[in-house]
């Protein structure tokens, strides 16, 4: 309607000068935008969280994708047996890994303030989901056991030999011979081929 105030892309066609002081500010604003989510990418690139295991002789840290940069030993991982040093090296990676989440989330809230929290929020619930926290309650109960563990008796009973293949109470079947091709016309005969002269 004719005098009234209309927002948005309408009011933008009624005067150039102010169509083109929209359009900057709009494109200054993602401009300012890109600058802040590439400031919050090179932050949370350089992200890296440390953690030691219990005893304190192997340290591992990772990045915010939760790859591992760096693992140190200290010279008391010699006498520990080898499936017990594996265990302690994957739950200080993934005692470092657990506060990934908490860290890019700091990283985004100090660039990003409340902006994109949908995405922000899908975004750290997948880092959640991948990196999941420490439990506050950890118990010292040993880990079940798994089919890679050692036998506790060495002199365990073998295990039982495999089944013997069932017997074959037919031969397979001979192979079926190709047709013959014995035709009175030469022309379409096995070597026949429509597309030579």
């Amino acid at each position: 309607m004719p005098g009234q105030n209309q927002g948005g892309f309408a009011a933008i066609g009624a005067d150039p000068d102010e169509a083109e002081r929209r359009i900057q500010e709009w494109a200054k604003g993602f401009e300012e935008k890109a600058q802040r989510y590439q400031a919050m990418q090179a932050e949370t690139e350089q992200l890296r969280l440390t953690a030691t295991s219990d005893g304190g002789h192997i340290k591992v840290t990772v990045r915010a994708d939760g790859s591992v940069t760096d693992l140190e030993f200290t010279d008391k991982v010699r006498s520990l047996p080898p499936s017990e040093l594996a265990s302690q090296i994957l739950s200080t990676m993934h005692r470092a890994q657990s506060d990934i989440a908490n860290k890019v989330g700091a990283t985004m809230s100090a660039h990003l303030g409340d902006e994109d929290l949908e995405t922000r929020t899908m975004m750290l619930d997948n880092l959640r989901e991948r990196f999941p926290e420490e439990p506050e309650d950890e118990s010292d109960e040993p880990e079940v056991s798994s089919k890679w563990d050692a036998p506790a008796d060495e002199e365990a009973a073998p295990p039982p030999p495999p089944p013997a293949p069932p017997a074959a109470s037919n031969p397979p079947a001979a192979p079926k011979k190709r047709p013959n091709f014995e035709d009175d016309d030469d022309e379409f005969g096995p070597d026949f081929d429509p597309l030579r002269d």
